[in-house]
């Protein structure tokens, strides 16, 4: 079976959660006899790949303005599944799911993966909100089938568009790769357990500028605040986060993966998630699959994770984010193991096989 996979900016190693899931999932599905062909966006690639652990990797451009990229991406995509006689488009975010008709129409099987309610996040304006609860709607009433990643989505999915039949598959996360080396730190001017950790994309919805503002509240001489990541597009928020970060003495590592994301998570004292929207945070999983004490935002898709209540704190709330923050570094360090069994990337990925197998 041939599957062509669009709506990700590609892998491996480009930043973004879809991204993070995409990377992990379709190498394993591959690995299970599977055809995988992912359709990478060209302004992303910093690689001359072909393909990258039996996934095939095809590049093509796309118009680099924001709120149409995905969109116009995902229709080459998937006149480029037709030429290549694609079995099953699989369609990721509700962005480039309003092109799903269009793949109906040209005999595509179509699966869409639901990763979140995107028109929520803040960077979005009344036009481009209207065209993703647009996409939502087109992924949810003409895909073969779909796949939800948390069961807030899943409910609300429901609700709004009558899809009962939907399939309830969580994000993974890898087995944690510990890093005992401190030359990263060094670089970095860090010392292991003497630093709070947060890594994202810098968009406003991350609050990011509420964490630095925690931060500086709490003023801790003996500790940093690490924030690895970086903007897809710089834009006002994303300079003038990055300045504000500099001028409060926070380390920006820019975007960071392999051993020197996994040098971080080893050695971090805490893992600050402070958004006001996620889907089913990649980024948190990663954390609680190193052991560390976590501090998120009380939002569905982290509550969902079932976290005891002091993890979280009232989203939006700075001084109660900063007192967490000053909670956290007096707690004495010790490792905290967490129940992870559902966030298994193998199993995950057996259970999209399983959808795939649905719509032979």
């Amino acid at each position: 079976m041939k599957v062509v996979v669009t709506g990700t900016r590609g892998i491996p190693h480009i930043l973004g959660g879809v991204e993070t899931h995409c990377e992990e999932l379709f190498p394993r599905i591959a690995a299970s006899g599977y055809e995988v062909i992912v359709v990478r966006r060209k302004n992303y690639v910093k690689d001359s790949l072909r393909e990258y652990k039996e996934v095939q990797l095809i590049d093509v451009s796309t118009i680099k303005r924001k709120p149409f990229e995905a969109i116009v991406h995902t229709f080459k995509a998937i006149w480029k599944a037709k030429k290549l006689h694609a079995d099953i488009i699989h369609i990721h975010a509700i962005g480039p799911a309003i092109v799903a008709p269009l793949a109906r129409l040209l005999g595509l099987k179509v699966v869409f993966t639901h990763h979140g309610f995107d028109y929520e996040r803040e960077k979005w304006g009344r036009a481009a909100k209207i065209m993703l609860k647009f996409g939502e709607r087109m992924g949810c009433m003409f895909a073969n089938e779909v796949i939800i990643i948390s069961d807030v989505i899943n409910q609300t999915v429901k609700r709004k568009y009558n899809r009962h039949n939907a399939h309830l598959i969580y994000n993974g996360v890898s087995v944690p790769r510990f890093i005992q080396s401190t030359s990263y730190l060094d670089e970095l001017g860090i010392q292991p357990q003497k630093y709070l950790f947060a890594m994202g994309r810098f968009v406003p919805e991350k609050n990011f500028h509420q964490l630095i503002h925690a931060f500086t509240a709490f003023a801790s001489e003996s500790y940093k605040l690490v924030l690895a990541g970086d903007a897809d597009f710089e834009d006002s928020y994303s300079k003038a986060l990055k300045a504000s970060a500099q001028k409060a003495g926070v380390i920006l590592t820019g975007f960071v993966k392999g051993e020197k994301l996994q040098a971080l998570l080893t050695h971090a004292k805490a893992f600050v998630l402070p958004s006001s929207h996620e889907g089913l945070p990649i980024s948190l999983l990663e954390a609680m699959s190193y052991h560390l004490p976590v501090i998120a935002s009380n939002i569905p898709a982290n509550v969902e994770i079932g976290l005891p209540s002091e993890c979280y704190f009232q989203v939006g709330d700075v001084r109660e984010l900063a007192e967490r923050l000053a909670k956290a570094v007096k707690e004495p360090t010790h490792p905290i193991n967490y129940d992870m069994g559902k966030y298994n990337w193998d199993e995950i990925a057996k259970q999209v096989i399983q959808v795939y197998e649905q719509i032979k």
